[in-house]
Order: structure tokens, then C-alpha cells, then sequence
């Protein structure tokens, strides 16, 4: 893909983010590794709390000035193979921040070692979590989103769909997604293969798929439910919808896609493409014009959605 396609205030930090071949055993290792350590500095008017028993760990990122009983449930991207809390540490306190509401972020295990369900077990298990602590937390149970940036996007859509065929106790307020990661036959498609996509190519994504199913994507045959969110028949009934994404990004087309099926069932959705703007960006180039009114336009949906209007969630 032609560095002409990326947005001129991006393209510098493109060219200084790594590329790395984490379908190779060797560097997935070092990826985790390097992702785990990153820094994650004090932000001014926001506390964080561990709770390393939930899942493979839970933070719980705390406004000191509230403006709401809603909540934020965040899951981290990676691809399925890698990833932490870390690497999104500006994007939940900054959310706490602005919206002043806890954001609760989950850490998961991760594929191959920990294909399918365990992923999703786990943030399931970060949902029920801040379910039995919302007294504690001074959270509104139904007022509570669902969201996530890449892989940990689809793993929200996925955790919303599970959630809403469940019987009994609140549901998902509304689904948050940044760049979701949301068909496994994207994957399957070679002609995606040569654009060579920024930041997360196809090929990753093939890697990323394979490792979490446990087979080649793309089959013809049925996954489990749940296992991809965009395989799903019936999106009727589920909760308001934010996607946004880059528009070179890998994941344009099927994030499209889902937005207009959402639409097409019933479900309010706004779909929020980013001329110019890769996979992530928002992430690697978070002090950018470009990052910075994404963000903003997110924040406010999510804040109208969560915040302003009535509760959703039963």
C-alpha cells in the first residue's frame, strides 16, 4: 500500500512504528514481552486499581471527579495472540477522565496457547465482575458499555452477543468499537494479501484468526457462536453501536459491513471512517490532529449514548 494513501500528519510515525512478523514464534515472545512492560505514567485526575484475580488481570481506572454512575468495560486489542492493558492505558484514562465514569480493563488469555472461548471466558468474567461490584464501584448496572479497540473490539462485539442471548440480569448499555476485528474470512481473502496493509496486514490477520479458531479462517463451515461476531445471523435487539475505523485499514470493509447490518436490524449505530488513517492509529498517534478529533467524536457518542440518555440495559 502506497504511503501516499496515509494521512500526511501520519505518515512519520507510520514510518518509526515496527513491523513485526509475530507469526513467528521468536517474536511473538518479544512482542508480549515489550507490550507487557510499557509504561503506564500517573494521569492527573484519574486512579487505577489492580485486581489481579479477575481473568488474567483487571484494572479499574477511577475519575476522582465523577459526572455519572454509567461504566466502561475496555478490552485491548493484539490480534487475539498479544496485547495488554497497557498499550491502552492514554485511551481508559482519558475516557475516565472526560466522561467521568470507572473504566474497567481486562486482561485475557491469549491464542494460540488459549484459543476460543478462553478469551472470551474471561472477559465475561471482567463483565460479571464489575456486575457484582457496581454498588461498590457506584455503577448503575444497566448503564454499563461494552467496548475495545481491534481484536479486543471484536471480542466486545462478540462478549455483547453472548450477553444479550443470555437470560437474566442487565445487558450491555452500548458497543464501543474502535477498528473491530470481526470476520475471520477477511482472512481467507489472498487478494488482501498484496495491499500490505499498515500495522496489521492480512497475513497477521490470518495468523491471528487461525491461532484463536484453531483451524484455517474462513471455512465454509459453522464456527462456534460467539467465536466471530460478524458470522452472526440475527443482529436484531442488540445495543446502540459505535464503530470507527480508518479507511486503510484492513478492517474498512467488514466493519462497514457490520455497521450496516446493525442498522438494517433495528440497531442504532454510527459508523465513523477516518480518511487517511491505518490500524491503530489513534493508539500509535494518539497526539495527532487527526487522533485527537476521532477520539473526541467517540467520546461524545459514547457520552450522549452512556451519559445523556436514558438506560438501555435491561
Amino acid at each position: 500500500m502506497s504511503s501516499a494513501q496515509v494521512a500526511p500528519e501520519l505518515r512519520a510515525r507510520l514510518r518509526r512504528s515496527p513491523r513485526l512478523p509475530v507469526y513467528r514464534a521468536p517474536v511473538l515472545r518479544f512482542a508480549r514481552f515489550a507490550i507487557g512492560r510499557l509504561p503506564a505514567p500517573p494521569f492527573a485526575g484519574v486512579t487505577v486499581e489492580q485486581y489481579p484475580e479477575v481473568g488474567q488481570g483487571l484494572q479499574v481506572y477511577r475519575p476522582e471527579t465523577r459526572r455519572s454512575d454509567a461504566a466502561l468495560l475496555w478490552i485491548h486489542g493484539g490480534g487475539l495472540v498479544m496485547g495488554a492493558v497497557a498499550q491502552d492505558h492514554r485511551q481508559c484514562a482519558g475516557t475516565a477522565l472526560e466522561l467521568g465514569i470507572p473504566v474497567v480493563a481486562i486482561e485475557y488469555s491469549k491464542a494460540p496457547e488459549h484459543p476460543f472461548p478462553v478469551p472470551l471466558d474471561d472477559c465475561q468474567a471482567a463483565w460479571e465482575w464489575l456486575q457484582e461490584q457496581a454498588a461498590a464501584l457506584g455503577v448503575d448496572p444497566s448503564r454499563v458499555a461494552v467496548g475495545g479497540q481491534s481484536a479486543g473490539g471484536g471480542l466486545a462485539a462478540s462478549l455483547i452477543q453472548r450477553l444479550h442471548d443470555q437470560s437474566g440480569g442487565p445487558r450491555p448499555a452500548a458497543q464501543w468499537l474502535h477498528a473491530p476485528m470481526l470476520d475471520d474470512r477477511t482472512a481467507a481473502r489472498r487478494d488482501l494479501d498484496s495491499p500490505a496493509h499498515p500495522v496489521w496486514s492480512n497475513r497477521l490477520n490470518r495468523f491471528g484468526w487461525r491461532s484463536y479458531l484453531g483451524a484455517d479462517p474462513g471455512s465454509a463451515a459453522p464456527v462456534p457462536p460467539y467465536a466471530v461476531p460478524a458470522r452472526r445471523e440475527d443482529l436484531a435487539g442488540l445495543p446502540p453501536a459505535w464503530i470507527g475505523v480508518g479507511e486503510v485499514d484492513l478492517f474498512l470493509a467488514e466493519d462497514r459491513a457490520y455497521a450496516q447490518r446493525l442498522s438494517a436490524a433495528g440497531v442504532p449505530t454510527t459508523f465513523h471512517a477516518v480518511p487517511g488513517a491505518p490500524h491503530g492509529f489513534e493508539t500509535w498517534a494518539s497526539e495527532t490532529t487527526i487522533s485527537v478529533e476521532y477520539l473526541a467524536a467517540a467520546r461524545a457518542w459514547l457520552r450522549q449514548t452512556l451519559l445523556d440518555g436514558p438506560a438501555t440495559g435491561t
